[in-house]
């Protein structure tokens, strides 16, 4: 069974392969998606003071902004605006739908027990789990459980289940490549304009990029369970210079992907 996962995952990312437009010469980069993670009943992860769904609607909010008054031929939509629940698998469904070109989801890192952790890190779909990721990947992913009828949605995945994390992170979809340039160009617009510790670019199951027919990537752009890190999340001028940096990395994104040759 565990091998016919595992060609299922294989041929379906061939197959998909096809259906990806975004290298072709003429592509342009009309529309983007901000998703700011979790939302309403589900906080994310919870600091001292602060909540991870605040956190990240803040920067959602700023990086739209941003976009809006540099880039005024691409749209903006967001899977949220105010503090409401959305399910996961609705917020790839409100990207498709919309003819996205980018999905960059937003959110704030924690760690259980090492408080010193800190820095940004980036996802995209991909086959590079490890034990690190993991953790990360079953805190995101175990949001379906407040869900109503998650088996049905996802297909009875188990959030508890490192085996099903694992099985998982085998999918890629079309948009593997693009999405790693997304997230690399990120990781570029951190270092220059925060100056922040990157944690890299990395690959895993992640349940909100899963659906996404974008280049897509999970932003963790810093860890709500270290003291001094909560702090400098819930600055203005901090959330700003975070908006900024990832704003940065799209628009060298899209120049370089309208400029393919």
């Amino acid at each position: 069974m565990k091998i016919f996962i595992k060609i299922t995952f294989v041929f379906m990312f061939l197959l998909l392969a096809g259906f990806n437009n975004s290298n072709n010469k003429g592509y342009k980069v009309r529309k983007i998606i901000i998703d700011a993670g979790h939302g309403g009943k589900d906080s994310g992860a919870l600091g001292r003071f602060s909540k991870e769904k605040d956190i990240a609607l803040q920067i959602a909010l700023e990086l739209g902004k941003l976009i809006k008054k540099n880039m005024r031929d691409v749209t903006v939509l967001y899977t949220r605006q105010k503090d409401e629940f959305i399910p996961i698998y609705q917020r790839a469904h409100i990207a498709n739908k919309n003819n996205a070109d980018v999905f960059i989801s937003i959110h704030c890192n924690a760690a259980e027990k090492n408080k010193s952790a800190h820095g940004i890190e980036i996802f995209t779909m991909g086959l590079e789990t490890s034990s690190k990721n993991l953790a990360v990947t079953k805190r995101e992913n175990s949001v379906i459980l407040i869900e109503d009828n998650h088996k049905e949605h996802y297909q009875g995945f188990d959030p508890k289940s490192p085996e099903s994390h694992i099985l998982f992170s085998l999918y890629q979809n079309a948009y593997t490549e693009n999405s790693l340039k997304l997230a690399q160009n990120i990781e570029a617009g951190f270092k220059q304009h925060t100056g922040r510790k990157s944690r890299g670019v990395k690959q895993d199951g992640l349940l909100v990029l899963w659906q996404t027919t974008s280049p897509s990537v999970l932003v963790e752009v810093g860890f709500i369970s270290n003291a001094e890190e909560e702090k400098y999340l819930n600055q203005k001028t901090s959330q700003t210079k975070i908006a900024t940096a990832i704003f940065e990395g799209f628009k060298k994104y899209k120049y370089d992907i309208e400029h393919y040759k």
